[in-house]
């Protein structure tokens, strides 16, 4: 059987499409499979329309968290809760084409243990979002060596593969990078990125900001490492100013450079806060892993209305 995986926050519109969609296409493929929708705390109906799907169809599923999570949770719960032989995670707006699916499902048979979707183009975004989200995969690939330029959420998963990350204890997930962290055998399916038909994204440019930086800190310590370094470069620095202002001195030329000290003041401070700024966000993520709190809290599930 094959699960489909759809986070959903306030995606009440696409629900209905995207249900029909898959149908037809899981359909064609003659697959046993189950449509696990996860509202991400949604203040819309999304929910109802789940819940109207499955009294339609039991093979639609569905849970509700108690609050917006975040989608890395909605992710992990479906996971958890996905009873596939294989699961599939992407996008209920449909941005991930269903189309691509047969093809993940063939290399899936052929031996694949991870299919990932990776994208031939981006379809419509502003400059500034392009602009910050290829920033964004550039700085990732480098931090954990590997090239996520094109990779997205949208890729099958081999029960074996879903069982060795729900094993990961940590709270703070990067799916998209732990699917890549984990191994196993992979293949690659190409797409295009699908208008978005119905609804607007939820991303706004704060939320990929700080979604940039929380896999960053969570995921690798290389910007800790960076700062280690840029303190030696500083420390080297010092020491050739140091000898300089030191050799002046005995030659007897008077102290000058007013200007030069407010500025090598403010820009040694700069550095400073922003090293202490990037060990605060790991104290954070240290923080929230010793807290030990669950990754979400699911409200209510479809499942309770057949009970």
């Amino acid at each position: 059987m094959i699960s489909i995986v759809l986070p959903a926050f306030n995606e009440e519109e696409n629900i209905a499409p995207a249900t029909q969609a898959l149908r037809e296409v899981l359909t064609a493929c003659g697959e046993e499979f189950e449509l696990l929708f996860i509202s991400d705390g949604s203040t819309d109906a999304t929910y109802e329309r789940i819940l109207e799907q499955h009294r339609a169809d039991k093979r639609v599923r569905g849970a509700e968290f108690s609050r917006n999570f975040g989608k890395e949770a909605a992710i992990f719960a479906g996971l958890e809760n996905a009873a596939g032989d294989a699961v599939i995670v992407m996008d209920c707006d449909l941005q991930h084409p269903p189309a691509a699916i047969p093809e993940m499902i063939k290399k899936w048979k052929a031996g694949a243990e991870v299919v990932e979707g990776f994208k031939t183009s981006r379809g419509k975004e502003s400059f500034f979002h392009r602009i910050s989200a290829g920033l964004f995969y550039r700085v990732m690939s480098r931090l954990i060596h590997m090239d996520m330029n094109a990779s997205s959420d949208f890729k099958l998963l081999d029960r074996k593969v879903v069982n060795a990350l729900l094993e990961l204890p940590e709270r703070n997930t990067f799916f998209r990078a732990l699917s890549f962290w984990v191994g196993f055998r992979t293949e690659k399916v190409y797409y295009e990125v699908q208008e978005r038909r119905l609804g607007s994204s939820k991303w706004s440019t704060a939320k990929l900001m700080k979604y940039a930086v929380r896999n960053a800190t969570s995921f690798s310590t290389l910007p800790l490492q960076a700062v280690t370094v840029m303190g030696w470069i500083f420390l080297a620095f010092s020491l050739v100013l140091g000898i300089q202002t030191l050799v002046n001195f005995l030659r007897g030329h008077s102290a000058t450079g007013f200007t030069t000290v407010i500025l090598l003041i403010l820009i040694v401070g700069g550095f400073l806060m922003l090293s202490l700024g990037v060990i605060g966000h790991y104290v954070a993520r240290i923080y929230e892993e010793v807290k030990g709190r669950p990754r979400f809290i699911i409200r209510d599930t479809t499942e309770s209305e057949n009970t």
